[in-house]
């Protein structure tokens, strides 16, 4: 019950930091809208979607793509029962799922490392960032082929070759998901810059504009999921409080959140962590499962409060 207990925490934590910058997107288009129903629609049913719909059926989608053998009908089934012969199928087919999300996870991180704007919060960030993107690009294009070599190394051919597959798809993911994040970010300054009547968009499609974002941000939190648990209903519970929380900071006191400048700093290193965690164990490396909602809420902990730190230190010299 304990260890139930801290990955649904964990859960909660990880969807809330990773969603930050989904809650200030939808913040700021919201800003730029006037028609009250397309807001009042998107606050309700757009809720309902965000949370029961995307992150109900993504950690489906993700398991049974994984565990396609299963078929569909037994991949429900093993979702919420435990049969030995259920248990045996996930784990012989866990390591793909962990390998494509290591992967995912882990240029996740070093995109953010080595291109993303970003509040120094340790001494290495600025000069790392100032390498630049051609670094990050040399780093992702270093680890598949390490990464393709060791598995050949560890595995037997007909395993390996599935696992290398599954990194390649890890890969895939990143890329288009990072296409989508841009063409986002664009999106948001055309929005708020040109304001809500001279974008061209009505209040109607930007509703839509951030249904579709909101699927795309939630990728990064649903797959780094799978680094806490296996167990599909834990995700479903902690994601859905973490995704209600972040949908109230939305309509609430978003400027708040934007004041704690080191957050997403701890939500990266989650996902550099989590992608760390997932790769060593599609390496069938033994984890514990406490470990990585331990550490998440340790990273998000030690830069939440590096954050109210510096916002006290403001007041005072403000003062």
């Amino acid at each position: 019950m304990f260890e139930m207990i801290i990955i649904v925490l964990g859960l909660c934590v990880f969807e809330i930091v990773s969603s930050i910058d989904n809650a200030v997107v939808n913040a700021d288009v919201l800003h730029t809208m006037t028609n009250e129903k397309a807001k009042k629609f998107f606050l309700t049913w757009g809720m309902f979607f965000a949370i029961f719909v995307v992150r109900g059926i993504l950690p489906f989608l993700i398991f049974y793509l994984a565990n396609t053998s299963l078929g569909l009908k037994n991949s429900i089934a093993a979702m919420w029962h435990s049969s030995p012969a259920m248990i045996e199928a996930i784990e012989t087919s866990a390591p793909l799922l962990l390998m494509a999300g290591g992967m995912f996870l882990l240029l996740l991180f070093l995109h953010w490392l080595f291109m993303e704007k970003k509040n120094f919060g340790l001494p290495h960030e600025e000069p790392i960032q100032r390498m630049g993107a051609v670094w990050f690009y040399s780093f992702a294009s270093a680890i598949l082929p390490i990464t393709i070599v060791l598995l050949n190394k560890t595995f037997e051919p007909g395993k390996a070759v599935y696992l290398i597959l599954a990194a390649a798809i890890g890969y895939c993911v990143f890329f288009i998901t990072d296409g989508f994040k841009k063409n986002a970010e664009q999106m948001e300054e055309r929005l708020i810059h040109e304001g809500g009547d001279k974008s061209g968009m009505s209040d109607w499609a930007k509703v839509l504009f951030l249904e579709i974002i909101d699927i795309t941000f939630s990728i990064d939190g649903v797959i780094g999921a799978f680094a806490f648990t296996m167990y599909v209903p834990l995700i479903l519970i902690g994601n859905g409080i973490g995704a209600i929380v972040v949908r109230q900071l939305t309509i609430g006191n978003i400027e708040r959140i934007k004041s704690y400048d080191y957050l997403k700093n701890g939500a990266m290193y989650s996902i550099g962590f989590l992608g760390m965690v997932m790769t060593l164990e599609a390496f069938a490396v033994h984890i514990p499962s406490w470990l990585s909602p331990l550490i998440t809420i340790m990273l998000v902990g030690y830069f939440f409060m590096k954050s109210v730190r510096k916002n006290k230190l403001q007041v005072v010299a403000a003062v």
